[in-house]
């Protein structure tokens, strides 16, 4: 999981700049919409749109595109209607990797997914070819240079988490989706500041990368999380977390 971990906390450093070009924007609104559509414009009886607006408020997304992302998703206001498809394949040195997305246009989107996993070196494969590698659950990680091991490992064992590790320069803590609330509410309210907490595909195993790979690897993921259509991009690489912050600077 550690290469999932190492590269969001990058990307959260980062956060400023994709706000301020409105794809991170987009994409929160486009999950508040299909949370609302499937679950109803009620965040207290909708786990999903909660967490969702959570998300967009962590990101100062101004209230009025909220609510206004809710009504569409409601049907409240007019607006487009996407919907929810997952990709599988396969990066560079066989690494498994899953795409989610919200479109509104399916056949253009398989099309361009495809041409980004060919142009890094990778190949599109077919439903379920690799999402039997990953499980669903809460994931909650915390830097080591905030938050100490104790911290975490008192407030997350009581709170109910499965397991707590230890990845290089972070914490990661474990648990199952219908307990993710209830963990991330403990540390919340113990004050205790995480890099990222949501309902996450875990890999079961990893692939270590270095070289080429690595770079390969890391262009596939960014042209992946540019992509307009992707909400989430998950994968079972292994990247040392020096050549990581390289690669991504």
């Amino acid at each position: 999981m550690s290469g999932h971990s190492k590269w969001h906390s990058i990307k959260h450093k980062k956060s400023k700049e994709d706000a301020k070009r409105g794809k991170l924007f987009t994409k929160l609104m486009r999950e508040i919409m299909v949370a609302a559509r499937l679950g109803g414009g009620d965040p207290d009886a909708n786990p999903r749109l909660r967490q969702a607006i959570a998300n967009a408020r962590a990101a100062n997304m101004p209230k009025d595109n909220i609510i206004t992302a809710i009504k569409k998703g409601t049907g409240e206001l007019e607006g487009v209607s996407y919907e929810e498809a997952t990709y599988e394949g396969y990066g560079p040195g066989g690494v498994a990797v899953l795409v989610e997305t919200m479109t509104d246009n399916r056949n253009r989107t398989t099309a361009e997914i495809r041409k980004i996993f060919s142009r890094a070196g990778g190949n599109l494969g077919e439903a379920g070819c690799v999402s039997w590698m990953f499980q669903r659950k809460g994931l909650i990680v915390f830097d080591k240079a905030q938050v100490s091991e104790d911290e975490v490992m008192e407030v997350a064992l009581e709170a109910g988490a499965d397991d707590i590790q230890d990845s290089e320069s972070v914490w990661e803590v474990i648990c199952e989706p219908d307990q993710f609330e209830q963990v991330k509410q403990a540390f919340d309210e113990k004050g205790l500041k995480y890099t990222l907490a949501q309902i996450a595909m875990i890999p079961q195993t990893t692939v270590r990368l270095s070289g080429k790979e690595a770079e390969q690897m890391i262009r596939l993921v960014e042209a992946l999380e540019e992509h307009d259509d992707v909400q989430n991009v998950y994968s079972n690489f292994d990247i040392a977390e020096e050549e990581l912050e390289r690669l991504s600077a």
